[in-house]
């Protein structure tokens, strides 16, 4: 199942590069993953994070079909955590 976000960044933190930027969101969404998904449960997954012109795009796609868990939930909360890390990061 895959989930999107995309919305624009809060004002640009001058400290934060967009790699920064990148970087907290992809990790923030794959902790999500793995905190309610074992690694033997995933048969794919993928995290896609892009930060242009001020605008943070997510899109976060997971595949465990023997799972307890509902795959698309795991997919949005990891968009929303990816989405709240920038937040976060920004001091939002």
């Amino acid at each position: 199942m895959a989930a999107r976000q995309a919305a624009p960044a809060p004002a640009h933190n001058a400290m934060a590069t967009d790699d920064d930027v990148v970087e907290a969101a992809a990790d923030a969404a794959e902790d999500v993953i793995f905190a309610r998904l074992s690694v033997s449960e995933i048969e794919d997954y993928d995290v896609t994070v892009t930060f242009e012109q001020q605008v943070l795009d997510v899109d976060v796609y997971v595949e465990a079909p023997d799972a307890s868990v509902d795959e698309e939930r795991v997919a949005e909360d990891a968009a929303l955590a990816a989405r709240g890390a920038v937040d976060d990061l920004f001091g939002e």
